[in-house]
């Protein structure tokens, strides 16, 4: 029985070496398939509020789209492609340390939302 006990407890840690493993091939792969290089932005018109009162610039959010760390546990990637939403994490080129959401549907990016992780910023947005 304590033989039996045992080669459950190493098949159960190499199922979640497994699972770990797996998890890590499907970021990779989410990573690998965000398009850096969009053919268009678009920008929702909440980011555009965001962006206004959190003084990002358009050329801040090319920033974060082309250089941009994948937040992925920030991210929804589970979903069908053009319903996926990517969390684009860094420092601008004005020291504002920045998460942008981006949907991604074929050759284009929809930018929902502009977040300052740095400072709160009083907004009025709906």
């Amino acid at each position: 029985m304590h033989l039996f006990l045992l080669q459950m407890e190493r098949l159960n840690s190499l199922f979640k070496l497994l699972i770990i493993l797996l998890a890590f091939v499907d970021c990779n792969n989410a990573a690998k398939d965000f398009d850096r290089d969009p053919q268009a932005i678009h920008y929702s018109k909440h980011a555009r509020c965001r962006m206004e009162c959190r003084h990002v610039d358009e050329s801040e959010v090319k920033e974060m789209i082309e250089k941009g760390d994948i937040n992925f546990s920030k991210s929804e990637l589970n979903n069908d492609a053009c319903y996926k939403r990517y969390a684009l994490e860094g420092m601008s080129h004005d020291s504002q340390r920045l998460r942008i959401i981006v949907a991604e549907c074929n050759d284009e990016l929809t930018v929902i939302t502009v977040i300052d992780l740095g400072k709160d910023w009083p907004c009025d947005c709906e």
